[in-house]
This record gives C-alpha cells, structure tokens and sequence, in this order.
C-alpha cells in the first residue's frame, strides 16, 4: 500500500489524540461514578459506557484516515467540528487551560483534512471494500463500469446527449 500523505497522517494523529482524550475521560467518569460522585448512579454509568463507545469510534475513524480511506473523511471532519464547540465551550467557561489545547488540536485536524494533498487523497483513496492503492478500489463502485466490466465514458453535461 503507497504511503498516504504526511497531512493525512497528521489528521490520524489528531483524531487518535482526540480519541484518546475521550477515553480518559470516560475513566474518570468511571471513577467518579464508582465512588458515588455521579449525580445519579444510573446516569454515571451511562456516561461512562456512551464515552468508551466514543472513544472506540473516533479511534475506529483514526485507522481509516491512517489507512488514507474515504470514508474517514465526513466522520473526520465532524469530530472537528463537535471539538471545537467543545473547545468553545471550555474557553468561555474560564477553562483556558483545557479550552485553548482542544481549539489547538481543533485547528490543526480542520488544516490537516482540507489541506490539497489530504483532499486528493481522501477524495480518490481505497473505498470500503477496494484495493488497497490510493487511487484504487472497485470501478463498479466508482460508477465507471457496466455491471459487465466494460469502462463507461463519462457522462456530459446534464441534458447533453451522448
């Protein structure tokens, strides 16, 4: 498999960090809910368990950019999005010190995910179920192809004829 991008694996980084921020917060939620601090024991729990799964799934998306997969992108760019108004929320709560890192790694991931060389990569990257070379996947999935294999020119203008 060609080597993605240093931008795509700078945003893997960011959205591995992120994923791991969210983990370790979720041990503190555990933490607070075993030893009673939680408001409610059920919603300590619940918590807990939403925060893991999360945790999990930004690092799930982690792999698929590392991996320079289309499908990483949306989900990408939206934990990007949710961090920063996280972000947000932390700086106007006087939270600087939390708030002004999570802006930082905000930024920094939004950059590294719009930057050209991320863009072609992630817009022409292996698909769900294609080959593994960047540019690769299946034509059938590319819109390219009959359903008997044979390449299909592509289409004009709408109302054009062929």
């Amino acid at each position: 498999m060609p080597q993605s991008p240093p931008t795509v694996r700078v945003a893997a980084a960011v959205q591995a960090a992120e994923a791991a921020i969210v983990c370790a917060a979720s041990v503190l939620a555990a933490i607070d809910a075993a030893a009673g601090r939680s408001y409610q024991a059920g919603s300590g729990i619940a918590l807990t368990l939403i925060g893991f799964a999360t945790a999990v799934a930004l690092g799930y998306v982690a792999v698929g950019l590392a991996r320079a997969r289309r499908w990483s992108r949306t989900p990408a760019l939206l934990t990007q999005l949710f961090t920063g108004i996280v972000g947000i929320y932390l700086v106007e709560g006087h939270r600087y010190a939390w708030g002004v890192p999570v802006l930082a790694a905000m930024a920094a991931g939004f950059v590294a995910l719009l930057v050209p060389p991320s863009l072609r990569a992630l817009a022409t990257g292996p698909s769900v179920g294609g080959g593994d070379a960047v540019g690769g996947g299946d034509a059938a999935d590319s819109g390219h192809a009959t359903p008997g294999g044979s390449p299909v020119p592509p289409a004009g203008p709408p109302g054009s004829a062929r």
